[in-house]
């Protein structure tokens, strides 16, 4: 087949001029915006040069969603019907009336999914579970039940699951979802002393990955004060290397304190260690941001003094400093510069991937370079990254597209993304028909409601007000107003109404009378 021959050519191809390109010399430090890049790399016209991508297996297939099992929509119609019940009387009805189903990972999860509300009965769910013979807990189903929780903010029902005799099964998931729902919910402290007391009174293994696990939770929500310090106390036991030294630059750098982190930073290097990649591209996005919300005119010089260091460090930029240089100078508006930034990629021995895609589409469409947006999303398919054009992508897209009123684009995007074989959701059909009925295009709007019905969708048809700028005005009709005379005028209509006074004394002539016959 010729197609697949010259496909896999390509690939070659491709594969020994990377190789010969990164391998032939040393990188040489090159302006953040370069004005004249090389002309092999380089071309006009950002989506024309097929050189700069790698091309993956691409397939515009979707994974079917799961269909919601019945006998979990049973399972939590009886959680929800009394959800002040106490916990072993619910487990008593599950037991008479769910005996003979076996439970499964899925079951569990669709039930907790379906069950937001139930509150404290989910504990009586558990206790049918650990009950039935037929069934054991498993990390993943442990951790189900402590997810259900924490987004609750029930804690103390989760300490209860897991002092129990469920704790036996807990595991690095459980781990995972404990620490997480402590740290979203804003309880750096308590997520330090989960670690402290979790061998003791749960029984969870404390390593150096634990550790790991709750450094990166603190860190990834801005507690950097919280894990360094922690750190700092447990480095007797856990010696900390240099990934955990980039995971706390990284903490400092989302909470925005940049001089903490540069602090850091310098005592990493007097101590032996080397910043990897992952930290400075920390400090890059960190000194766009705030550049960003003081003085955006200074993003450039200031990106270049972190950049530079990365060359004088030896540290090889990667797509992540591309995707952070591009993601900030677009949330500026510069998009010419980003785009800029996406042609010198290929100079650096990097690739675009689905993120810096995603960026620039989005940048191009609110700049209202409609044409561009389509040409990228057709490099990204060509690229390889077509999957991650997914409902949520296309909903962004659609977002941005009825925010500057291109709504004739935006239904021709919905039918691209039917088309690709993504399913339009609720909130997508809602999005369009209320900006068609904002539009006044009524009809279309219902055309909408329509196809949305017969898929199956739970649409609910509203009323849309429509803006003032697309009524049909009505026309307004103008009474004649009496204009001023002029001096011949007035002389004329004098003479006209003395004419008429002096004939008007005139005898008029007697008309003769008839004869008679």
């Amino acid at each position: 087949m010729p197609p697949l021959a010259s496909l896999q050519l390509r690939r070659l191809l491709l594969r020994s001029r990377s190789l010969s390109f990164t391998s032939s010399s040393p990188i040489h430090p090159l302006p953040l915006f370069p004005r004249q890049p090389s002309s092999h790399f380089h071309s006009r016209n950002p989506f024309t040069s097929s050189s700069l991508f790698i091309t993956r297996h691409f397939s515009s297939e979707t994974q079917t969603q799961t269909q919601t099992d019945p006998v979990a929509h049973s399972i939590s119609s009886e959680l929800l019907k009394e959800p002040d019940s106490d916990p072993l009387s619910v487990s008593q009805r599950l037991h008479l009336s769910f005996s003979h189903v076996i439970p499964t990972p899925n079951l569990i999860l669709q039930t907790l999914n379906l069950s937001p509300e139930a509150g404290r009965t989910v504990l009586g769910f558990h206790q049918w579970l650990s009950s039935n013979p037929q069934f054991s807990h498993t990390d993943d189903t442990l951790s189900y039940f402590v997810d259900y929780f924490g987004r609750r903010n029930d804690f103390k029902a989760t300490h209860d699951l897991l002092s129990g005799p469920a704790a036996a099964s807990a595991g690095p998931k459980t781990l995972v979802s404990a620490i997480d729902r402590l740290v979203r919910a804003g309880r750096s402290n308590q997520a330090v002393q989960f670690f402290e007391r979790m061998e003791r009174d749960y029984g969870l293994k404390r390593d150096r990955g634990s550790l790991k696990v709750v450094v990166e939770k603190l860190c990834s929500k801005g507690f950097a004060s919280y894990a360094e310090k922690m750190v700092k106390d447990l480095a007797r036991e856990f010696f900390p290397n240099a990934a955990t030294c980039d995971l706390l630059i990284g903490g400092w750098c989302v909470d925005g304190k940049l001089d903490e982190a540069r602090r850091l930073a310098g005592e990493m290097h007097r101590g032996g260690f080397e910043l990897g990649v992952g930290a400075y591209n920390a400090m890059l996005d960190c000194v766009c941001r705030l550049c960003r919300e003081k003085d955006p005119f200074r993003l450039h010089s200031e990106a270049e003094k972190v950049l530079v260091e990365m060359e004088y460090r030896g540290v090889p930029r990667n797509v992540e400093t591309f995707n952070v240089l591009i993601a900030n100078l677009c949330k500026i508006r510069k998009t010419e510069d980003a785009l800029g930034l996406f042609r010198s990629m290929g100079e650096w021995g990097c690739y675009p991937n689905e993120t810096t895609f995603l960026v620039l589409i989005r940048s191009l469409y609110q700049a209202a370079r409609l044409e561009e947006g389509d040409e990228m999303i057709d490099r990204m398919r060509s690229a390889g990254y077509g999957e991650f054009l997914d409902k949520k992508a296309y909903y962004h897209l659609l977002k941005i597209l009825c925010g500057i009123e291109r709504v004739d684009h935006a239904l021709s995007v919905f039918d691209m993304m039917k088309a690709d074989g993504c399913e339009p959701g609720v909130k997508t059909y809602d999005l369009l028909m209320g900006k068609l009925g904002a539009h006044n295009r009524v009809d279309r709007a219902n055309a909408l409601f329509n196809e949305a019905r017969s898929r199956g969708l739970p649409v609910v048809l509203q009323e849309y007000a429509v803006d003032p700028r697309y009524l049909k005005k009505k026309k307004k009709v103008v009474k004649g107003e009496k204009k001023r005379e002029t001096l011949p005028e007035k002389m004329a209509r004098k003479r006209s109404r003395l004419k008429q006074i002096r004939l008007s004394f005139v005898k008029k002539p007697k008309r003769a009378a008839a004869r008679r016959v």
